[in-house]
């Protein structure tokens, strides 16, 4: 057997088990116990790494053995995670798990997790001493964090490593050789099938597995390949302060929870992330604090069902009541007891800076009891703009999709969104072309999109991902021409709509938060309004409200008082009246 499929079939036999304190053993003791002796590993460039590794794998074969670890599981888990006080692994010396000041290059892909998980990483890497650079060509470590949710998002990775292939290849001798890793969902679905395809590629990490990433860089220095893809049941790296990876942002992502428990037919991420799990409400409010002390002026809420946050961490907490769900929904899972829910999160996030916006994404509609809506209804700060996946009009195919819906019971929630929040924008994610879709089911989807009338809009032909459930029991049967062809349709009727929703706002005065200059002129500042669509608007001097008789010209992180002149099915333009704040914005007729 190869080593790494040994390492791969152990942690498929480990991989939901809270292993996350003893994970960083697996990968090298396995390799270490098999029946391939550690000196005939090869290096990445085909070379015998013999003599290049001979004291790293005199010390590797006199460590731990994989039963040890195994023993010690239970004992480790009782200990709390604290990486600063974590001893090195037996074969590496607390100096070769140092970055030593190597340059690492980042590229994100995919979705605001991703985005997250890459200011994790890097803050994990920065205690580490290594460095970080935006230029490719002095890069070290170029690290790519992926995306599996469709095969356009792998194969966008795959042939980005061809490209980087020749930057390996070419690289002069006298620096020293390029390491390439691939973090996050790709890394966990497809594991060894990307080490053995691409011979190029050093390293793999899985989005719980970030912790790891100077042990496994210092693996790879050695001349080996190094993965950790376990996923856990407990790692929410609540103890990591993410690096804002942009230095002038005006806002950033948190991240509340991992993971996915709903099981939807069509999807691959509870099994890229694994299992749903909560950070402590302290935790989340530290991070919070601090960034308003940075300054930022937005803060979005992150989890693949942001709204289904619970914290159980507080024993006095854990009580028996159980989950409120939105009127007619119903889960694919037991309804969970106890713990802190959504409600109280948001309530004591918005409390934190009166001058911070609040955002959250991307929830379930089943998760919108009537205490959250009642509380983004009466706190000016949190955004009124709610992200409502839809996926289908189609009763049939959302049952398909164990959704835990019907047609009926979304239109019900979106009505009584509206009515208790006046004035919500409302946007929503679409599949086409799922399993046994007919066209039936599509014009559903098509009058569900005009009767909503949604503000902003995410649309995709269906794409079957191995592993899921939709995988081993439907069958994907609509041929591509038709999903493609349903999907344009779809966005054009979206688009018809939308502008006509954005077309209510001409006329009316909006708080916009600036994020800088308009990509497409030099001349007009853009933002961002509550509804959290794109504001364009000239760079002019404008009145601030706070210094009666100042003329300034609005600056990143600014609220913006604009009157809005135009609209599209994407982009709102106006001409902005004021600086102000956040409750100096409240004078004004607002929508």
């Amino acid at each position: 057997m190869q080593p790494l499929q040994c390492v791969l079939q152990a942690q498929r036999s480990l991989k939901w088990g809270p292993l996350t304190s003893v994970s960083w053993p697996l990968l090298r003791t396995s390799r270490t116990h098999s029946s391939v002796p550690t000196t005939s590993c090869l290096s990445p460039e085909g070379q015998s790494s013999e003599g290049v590794q001979k004291d790293f794998s005199s010390r590797l074969a006199a460590g731990p053995s994989f039963q040890h670890f195994l023993r010690s599981a239970s004992v480790l888990q009782e200990k709390p995670s604290s990486p600063e006080v974590e001893d090195p692994p037996p074969y590496l010396t607390g100096d070769e798990l140092l970055g030593r000041q190597r340059k690492v290059y980042l590229e994100t892909y995919g979705c605001q997790m991703n985005v997250n998980d890459t200011e994790i990483a890097w803050s994990i890497l920065q205690k580490s001493g290594y460095l970080r650079t935006s230029n490719l060509q002095e890069a070290d470590v170029i690290l790519l964090v992926t995306c599996s949710i469709r095969e356009k998002a792998e194969q966008t990775i795959w042939n980005r490593l061809h490209q980087l292939k020749a930057l390996k290849t070419k690289r002069p001798r006298s620096r020293v050789p390029l390491r390439i890793g691939i973090l996050g969902c790709m890394a966990e679905r497809l594991k060894g099938e990307i080490l053995n395809r691409e011979k190029m590629v050093d390293l793999l990490a899985g989005p719980d597995a970030y912790r790891d990433l100077p042990r496994l860089l210092a693996v790879v220095e050695s001349g080996q390949q190094a993965a950790n893809v376990l996923l856990s049941l407990d790692e929410t790296y609540a103890d990591v302060m993410p690096v804002q990876t942009s230095p002038s942002a005006t806002s950033a992502f948190v991240s509340i929870m991992r993971g996915c428990d709903n099981m939807c037919s069509y999807c691959i991420v509870p099994l890229t992330r694994g299992r749903e799990r909560s950070r402590p409400v302290a935790s989340i409010l530290e991070e919070v604090r601090k960034l308003s002390a940075q300054g930022l002026k937005e803060v979005t809420l992150l989890g693949q069902n942001v709204n289904s946050f619970r914290d159980n961490s507080e024993v006095q907490f854990n009580n028996a009541v159980s989950t409120n769900l939105s009127r007619g929904f119903t889960t694919n899972y037991k309804t969970k007891q106890g713990g802190l829910r959504f409600s109280h999160l948001l309530d004591q996030v918005s409390r934190i800076d009166p001058e911070m916006r609040i955002r959250f994404t991307s929830p379930h509609p089943k998760d919108f009891p009537d205490e959250v809506l009642q509380l983004i209804h009466e706190r000016h700060n949190i955004c009124k703009q709610i992200h409502l996946p839809a996926q289908s009009g189609s009763n049939r195919v959302l049952d398909a999709m164990r959704r835990g819906y019907s047609r009926e019971a979304y239109v019900a929630l979106v009505h009584h969104i509206r009515e208790c929040i006046p004035g919500v924008s409302l946007s929503s994610d679409f599949i086409t072309g799922f399993c046994g879709e007919t066209e039936d089911d599509h014009l559903q989807t098509v009058s569900l999109l005009r009767e909503v009338q949604y503000n902003t809009g995410f649309l995709f032909a269906y794409s079957m991902r191995q592993k899921t459930r939709a995988y081993h029991r439907l069958k994907d049967d609509v041929p591509e021409e038709v999903k493609l062809r349903r999907l344009e349709e779809l966005i054009t009727v979206f688009r018809e709509e939308a502008s006509k929703a954005n077309q209510t706002s001409v006329g009316c005065t909006q708080l916009v938060l600036v994020e800088g200059f308009s990509k497409r002129s030099s001349t007009d500042l853009c933002g961002r309004n509550d509804a959290n669509l794109k504001v364009i608007f000239p760079d002019v001097e404008v009145e601030d409200v706070t210094n009666s008789g100042l003329k300034v010209r609005a600056q990143p992180g600014d609220y913006v008082l604009v009157k809005i002149t135009s609209a599209s099915s994407q982009t709102l333009k106006g001409h902005p009246l004021c600086r102000t704040t956040m409750k100096d914005s409240a004078t004004h007729c607002l929508t």
